[in-house]
Formats: C-alpha cells, sequence, structure tokens
C-alpha cells in the first residue's frame, strides 16, 4: 500500500525548510530519526510509494513563489492535501514570524490551485486561546467572524480547532515572555464552541476538533483524525486506497491514520509561537533528525 507523507507535524517545513522539502522530493527520499532512537529511518518518496503528501503550515508562500522549484516537484504526486493554519494571531506577539492575517488569507486562493480542489485544504483555526492584557481578557475567538466567510468564498468547508493545551514547556516560555495567559475552565469552552458552531452554520463549514475528546462531543462537533485514511482515498484521482490503521506513533486521543512524518522536534520552528510545545531554538543542521 502506498505511503501518506506528512510534511510535518513536528516543524513548519514548507516556512522554514523550503529548500530541505526540494531536496528530499528531488531524491525522492528523506533519511530521518525519531524520538531519540539511533537507527535511521529512509522513507521511499518516489510518485509510485506516496499516496499523498500532507503539508502542515502557516506560511506557505515558498510553495507559492515555486522557490527551489517546489511547485514543480508536486506535480509527479498524485495528491497533496494541504493544513492551512490561521489563527488571526500572526505577526502579534504571540506569532511573530507568521504572515499577518491579510497576507495568510491572500494565500488561499493560490493554493487552492495548486490543491486542485476546495475539499484538500483544511484550515487550522488552531488553538484558541486566551490572555490577559492589563486587567482585559483577549481571546483570538472573535477572528472566526472574519475567517468564516473568507474560506466559505473559496469552497473550503473543513475547520479544525483545539483549544491550548499549556504544556509544561508552554508555560515556562509563557513565563519567560511575561505572557499571563488564561485557561478557561470546561463551561467556558462550551460557550466557545457555541458562538464557533453558531458561525459555522452559518457559513456552511464543518468543525473538527482534534484531541479533545470532551470538545468532540460537543453538538456541532466532531472528531478530528487530522490525517484520515478512508478521506484521502476518496479524495485521491484514482481513489487509491491509503491506510486507515491509527498511527501508534500519535497521542492517546490522536485518531490519525497512518503516516510517515518526516519532519522533526530538533528542527527549530522560529515561529516560535509562545504557546507552542516545539522546540523554538534556532538550528543549523538542517538533516531530519530527532537526534539531540
Amino acid at each position: 500500500m502506498k505511503q501518506v507523507i506528512s510534511l510535518s507535524r513536528r516543524t513548519d517545513l514548507i516556512a522554514f525548510y523550503p529548500e530541505l522539502v526540494a531536496k528530499v522530493l528531488g531524491e525522492e527520499e528523506a533519511c530521518f530519526f525519531h524520538h531519540g532512537k539511533k537507527t535511521e529511518i529512509r522513507a521511499n518518496l518516489s510518485p509510485e510509494c506516496v499516496h499523498t503528501l500532507v503539508f502542515w503550515s502557516k506560511n506557505f508562500q515558498a510553495l507559492l513563489e515555486n522557490r527551489f522549484g517546489l511547485r514543480d516537484l508536486l506535480k509527479k504526486y498524485s495528491q497533496a492535501y494541504f493544513h492551512f493554519t490561521i489563527t488571526g494571531l500572526g505577526g502579534t506577539f504571540l506569532e511573530r514570524q507568521a504572515p499577518a492575517v491579510s497576507e495568510a488569507l491572500g494565500q488561499l486562493e493560490p493554493l487552492l490551485g495548486i490543491a486542485g480542489r476546495p475539499e484538500r485544504i483544511s484550515i487550522r483555526f488552531d488553538p484558541i486561546i486566551y490572555w490577559y492584557e492589563g486587567d482585559e481578557l483577549k481571546t483570538n475567538l472573535d477572528f472566526f467572524n472574519e475567517l468564516g466567510p473568507e474560506i466559505n468564498r473559496l469552497g473550503i468547508r473543513t475547520v479544525r480547532f483545539s483549544f491550548t493545551q499549556w504544556y509544561k514547556k508552554s508555560v515556562a516560555r509563557a513565563k519567560r515572555a511575561g505572557l499571563k495567559f488564561y485557561d478557561p475552565d470546561y463551561r467556558e469552552k462550551v460557550e466557545a464552541v457555541k458562538r464557533l458552531t453558531e458561525i459555522a452554520d452559518k457559513y456552511d463549514l464543518e468543525l473538527w476538533n482534534c484531541s479533545q475528546q470532551e470538545i468532540a462531543c460537543l453538538p456541532g462537533i466532531k472528531a478530528s483524525a487530522c490525517i484520515d485514511g478512508s478521506w484521502l482515498s476518496e479524495l485521491h484521482p484514482t481513489r487509491e486506497p491509503a491506510s486507515t490503521i491509527k498511527d501508534k506513533t500519535q497521542r492517546k486521543d490522536c485518531l490519525c491514520t497512518e503516516s510517515i512524518d518526516i519532519g522533526s522536534y530538533t528542527q527549530s520552528c522560529p515561529t516560535a509561537c509562545l504557546y507552542c510545545y516545539a522546540n523554538p531554538k534556532i538550528k543549523t543542521d538542517t538533516r531530519l533528525s530527532d537526534k539531540s
């Protein structure tokens, strides 16, 4: 069975490592390590072995501009699927290196031209975050009012979201940055979801929640498999089957099906979002390695 290749949950490869992405797609092979293991893994990226390339990014400009021939390289693959994260916080102190809202929204239409059909683009309104500025509680929740009509206009229907999960690393980073975050209780999250579903209904959008079972069971919400072998098979030009087995390398609550993720947490993500659990340190090594 052909493999689904993820590029990448672990860092924003397409935004910050486009030359490396072009290199591995050109050579049709990626070599990497996972989670500190010493054995190198080799992924065959030849078009004959790849079902779908799944991209995750907050900034697809390198692809849109065909830097390093990226756009041309995608043409030899049967299908590409895009997770585009747009939170409304790009360019703010929370996401300093992410593109501003207008720039991100401006990338949607040309990205659709590459995807070929709107079903191959999923918007990640992720995470929903709350913080204090002085005594005033702020949130990006209201941005969904602006995002909804923009994606509806292009025929994109799928929106994935979650509420910020404040991991130990994230809490420490927020403290160093002077960010006074607020973690709403379940009741407040339920009210927020009601607001989301009202907007989603208005613009004919589907809401999928990522790895938060207590939220995914609420009315109007579906539990997300961000990589869904069944859906990718349906979208495939020849309906080629992909694996529908749960990906055992992901979190327990993650419903994603099997894929090979060729990114690494040791490849820093210079976006360095204050709420994120990824590695913000700048590294010069561009090997696809999780070795420390």
